[in-house]
């Protein structure tokens, strides 16, 4: 008898969870899967901090293009302001095309875009290819919050929210650093770094399962991401009015998170402070300030709406001690309260936000959210430029965004008690 030919190896089916099933939060799949997560949340602010110590060099090679002056700090700032005007459209593309595959996809052609400037000549080619570097943060940025949303929920979904803006300050500081460096060897050298995202690529189609209306585990009385219930909830309407409150917030929050990352090298210079080790070691203590406040965050129980008016009041207090500083310490000291209180809101701010979202319209209701924050960002430096211009002076600046930080936490807190006073003779 001839011998029997082994059967092919079958092909390899991409792993979906069978109805109801809990995708677990031990284990080496569950570990990969997160690092996956956050190293995709991590290259949207890549794009944002990489090539800002390069600038000058940038501005000197293109010296001589009529408008460079311009155009070279836009290559800086229009990725943010494409991720802003192009974050709903990728959350309409996410709800239906897939979370998954286009995740993979956004994160090749950010390698694609990101590193496009290491040959291209015309200074208005590279704005038009980091504009497009703004695309596919949008993409990448809107599928990897959309994806916590869907794999876990509870306390769980806040750890990870949390670890998301943990990862984002981190980084920010960190990838500075690795631009400052790489930029040493020449102005387009930092570009290169955007190709770490072709080695994620496929590490993102092996390691994150796709994900179903019952993947991840459904909210539960105590909050403790176990699934207690796998049914799924009727489809409703998409609650535009439910987000446009807490999107309106995170515009003027991401004003407020992004004050001192921006501005802290000024008001030092301001204070008669010019070394950079000192710069350096300001903007990482106000860092770590910004990860204390996730941690915290992670590790406080319920809801976080009762806590947001606290948070802006903490902010407003570090913004307070920042306009009155004359000194270094004092100015250092408020930057880290300050930036404890933004470690708190945006991780509360998304929560809430993801709180009022189904699966069916997560991605749309994350990509509304992820502009209005990247709105927020771009306009961060514009809002305090025109204050400073009116003002005079920077720390005035400072001090008029912690005086509307402070109404922003009065207006929130009368409105807690006015609805708590409404709802309190219906419970009777």
């Amino acid at each position: 008898m001839p011998a029997s030919v082994p059967p092919p190896p079958p092909a390899y089916v991409e792993p979906v969870p069978p109805p109801g099933a809990v995708l677990p939060t031990s284990g080496a799949a569950h570990r990969l899967r997160v690092a996956l997560l956050m190293a995709g949340s991590c290259l949207p602010i890549l794009g944002a901090v990489l090539i800002a110590p390069v600038l000058p060099k940038m501005q000197n090679h293109f010296a001589d293009v009529p408008g460079a002056g311009a155009l070279v700090p836009m290559a800086l700032t229009v990725p943010a302001l494409a991720l802003g005007l192009l974050a709903p459209f990728a959350g309409v593309i996410v709800d239906r095309l897939g979370r998954k595959r286009l995740l993979i996809a956004a994160t090749v052609l950010y390698a694609i875009f990101g590193t496009a400037p290491l040959w291209l000549e015309s200074l208005g080619a590279i704005v038009a290819s980091r504009a497009l570097v703004g695309i596919a943060e949008a993409a990448i940025m809107t599928c990897c919050t959309t994806l916590i949303g869907d794999y876990y929920s509870g306390r769980v979904r806040d750890r990870y929210l949390a670890l998301q803006t943990m990862c984002a300050s981190a980084s920010a500081t960190a990838f500075f650093v690795i631009g400052g460096a790489a930029g040493s060897a020449g102005w387009r050298t930092p570009f290169w770094i955007y190709a770490v995202s072709l080695l994620i690529a496929p590490l993102m189609a092996i390691g994150l399962p796709k994900p179903t209306a019952a993947t991840g585990a459904a909210e539960d009385g105590d909050g403790d991401g176990e699934r207690t219930d796998t049914t799924v909830a009727p489809k409703r309407s998409f609650p535009f009015r439910q987000l446009a409150g807490i999107c309106g917030l995170t515009v003027f929050g991401a004003l407020v998170f992004y004050t001192v990352p921006v501005e802290m090298s000024y008001l030092l210079d301001d204070l008669g402070v010019t070394a950079t080790s000192v710069i350096g070691l300001a903007t990482a203590i106000a860092s770590a300030a910004t990860v204390a406040g996730a941690i915290t965050f992670a590790k406080l129980r319920g809801t976080p709406g009762p806590r947001l008016p606290l948070v802006f009041a903490l902010c407003s207090a570090g913004f307070a001690v920042m306009w009155l500083a004359n000194s270094a310490p004092l100015l250092i000291a408020g930057a880290v309260l300050n930036c404890l209180g933004t470690g708190l809101l945006l991780p509360s701010l998304l929560t809430i936000a993801m709180s009022r979202l189904d699966f069916a319209d997560r991605g749309r209701g994350t990509g509304l959210w992820t502009a209005s924050f990247f709105i927020g960002q771009f306009i961060c430096p514009l809002a305090l430029i025109a204050a400073e211009s009116a003002l005079g002076t920077l720390a005035s600046a400072v001090g008029l965004l912690g005086l509307a930080a402070a109404v922003v936490a009065a207006g929130l807190f009368l409105t807690a008690r006015r609805r708590a006073a409404a709802v309190a003779p219906l419970s009777q």
